[in-house]
């Protein structure tokens, strides 16, 4: 996870060269705002992350992240599950057109999607975060071998 960095978020979607993608990240900072009660940051050159936890895996890798976040691109908002999409299949079955990696949900517009399934989604993704007090040991996306 790379880190916070100073630069403003409302700097940052005001300078997003398209319209839709601007109004979408604008309903998303309202979302993962009201489920993480935490402003948001910006976290590399165009994530957009809520709250904080401490990861120290097994290897000896170590870091902070974002419990909850977005990275707003034209045509392909990525959704940040921190506890991986599998967790989700089944909200996910019901979302809409997206597509998914580990721990990643693409999606071309919100107006694609079923936004109540997706705001379950970032709360219960929020909730099983924060329930770890911190500490995630593992990768979470990756399958248990």
């Amino acid at each position: 996870m790379t880190p916070k960095n100073d630069s403003s978020v409302k700097d940052y979607i005001a300078s997003l060269d398209d319209e839709q993608t601007v109004k979408d990240s604008l309903v998303l900072i309202e979302m993962m705002q009201r489920i993480s009660g935490h402003e948001p940051k910006k976290w590399n050159a165009g994530t957009i992350g809520f709250d904080t936890y401490h990861y120290k895996y097994d290897s000896g890798r170590e870091g902070d992240g974002h419990v909850i976040g977005f990275y707003p691109r034209k045509g392909k908002i990525t959704i940040y599950l921190m506890d991986g999409t599998a967790r989700h299949f089944e909200l996910l079955a019901k979302l809409g057109k997206h597509t998914t990696t580990g721990y990643c949900v693409y999606i071309k517009r919100l107006s694609d999607i079923d936004l109540p399934i997706l705001d379950q989604i970032v709360q219960q993704s929020y909730e099983y975060i924060k329930s770890q007090d911190g500490h995630i040991h593992k990768v979470l996306w990756q399958t248990e071998k």
